[in-house]
């Protein structure tokens, strides 16, 4: 069984939608905010949209759901986050400030706005929110996840588009859990993190079309290496 994790903030219809499509069956998803259902569940999807300061408070480690969601990944359950599903993994956000993450990834989310060089007149300014498609850049040899997904996708040729909505962007302090990058004007944005039972991603695959349908197929399959 997957849990699809209802903290009050996600973009839950959309993700459930996707999900069902490549499950195949309504009895293998669950829908719920029941810390039990989190820890009976097989894996655990979070998905994203809504404000972190939010979601950090609904997911403490101190309550019960974000309990559950560290219980869950300590005892090996595969955890995949979409956009805020990933930055609720690391310790903090400007968005948010004082509010406090799970904790699980060193580092912090900062404003794309913030990070954003100084204009050049030359050059339109670049949009924040990010929105729309873009390519990913592994780092190193590709994640089994992406390079399964690619393979899904019937498409191993070149990077595959995923699509992008944030205006914050995760700052690791650990390089190796970065998983991929992307490229938004002067900016290399950490796209996808990965640390033994827990991938995440900033882009939304349930908007992604074809390859983020193999994405999530890829990690219903998923069997982590530790």
């Amino acid at each position: 069984m997957i849990a699809l994790v209802d903290a009050g903030t996600g973009n839950l219809r959309s993700v459930e939608k996707a999900l069902r499509h490549v499950l195949g069956s309504r009895d293998a998803l669950v829908t719920t905010s029941d810390p039990q259902e989190i820890l009976r569940a097989d894996r655990i999807v979070m998905p994203g949209q809504g404000a972190f300061g939010d979601c950090g408070r609904a997911l403490s480690p101190q309550a019960p759901l974000g309990s559950a969601i560290i219980q869950a990944i300590e005892a090996g359950r595969p955890y995949f986050g979409i956009c805020l599903g990933m930055q609720i993994l690391f310790e903090s956000s400007e968005e948010a400030p004082g509010c406090r993450g799970l904790g699980l990834i060193a580092g912090k989310v900062v404003s794309l706005r913030s990070s954003l060089p100084s204009a050049d007149a030359n050059e339109p300014p670049l949009k924040v929110p990010h929105m729309g498609w873009n390519d990913l850049v592994a780092t190193g040899s590709a994640h089994p996840l992406l390079a399964k997904a690619a393979e899904l996708a019937g498409d191993t040729s070149r990077p595959l588009p995923y699509y992008f909505v944030h205006g914050y962007h995760a700052l690791p302090d650990h390089p190796e859990v970065v998983a991929a990058t992307t490229e938004y004007g002067p900016l290399k944005l950490v796209a996808a993190v990965a640390r033994r039972n827990v991938f995440a991603v900033q882009f939304h695959p349930e908007k992604s079309q074809k390859a983020g349908l193999a994405l999530l197929r890829a990690f219903i399959d998923w069997t982590p290496s530790f």
